[in-house]
């Protein structure tokens, strides 16, 4: 296996973890990060060696997302939405029930996030991206980013605490 190809497999882990927070099922994340994949593996022309690939790739999942999100709501336009009934778990076996249930209420906390501070909460907090990369895969300044982020982080400790997840 060359090396790209090496690189983006060491990837998929913070790709999927990305994933997880830009969208709210597991299959979405896996189908956020196998297009991810074959879209950087289809345009690995235009990555530049020497870059950081990382970045790159968070890019392509970021656009790939908003993307999907303007087609849903064309979808959702013409066809009923998922039903409030839809159940939301978090991944059986990974934690004993408390720490599942404590996942649950901070991803459902991202989730409920606008989404410019839910993508620099994920690229910052949960991936550990610099400020500086996150801006970057973002496309706005690092002062944009900080603001959003600030909001973000603030909102997740408020949701957190008045639902009793310690912070």
């Amino acid at each position: 296996m060359e090396e790209f190809q090496s690189e983006l497999v060491a990837l998929l882990p913070r790709l999927r973890r990305f994933a997880c927070a830009l969208v709210r099922s597991d299959a979405d994340a896996q189908d956020l990060v196998q297009e991810t994949v074959e879209r950087a593996l289809s345009r690995r022309h235009a990555w530049i060696p020497g870059t950081r690939l990382d970045s790159w790739t968070y890019t392509i999942m970021k656009r790939l997302f908003i993307d999907k999100n303007r087609a849903r709501r064309r979808w959702n336009r013409v066809m009923t939405p998922e039903n409030d009934y839809t159940v939301l778990v978090a991944d059986v076996g990974q934690a004993d029930e408390a720490l599942r249930v404590d996942a649950l209420a901070a991803r459902n906390a991202i989730h409920a996030l606008p989404e410019d501070q839910r993508l620099a909460v994920a690229l910052v907090l949960v991936d550990g991206l610099s400020y500086a990369e996150a801006a970057g895969v973002m496309g706005v300044p690092v002062g944009t980013l900080t603001s959003r982020l600030v909001r973000g982080r603030q909102s997740l400790v408020e949701t957190l605490e008045r639902q009793g997840v310690s912070t």
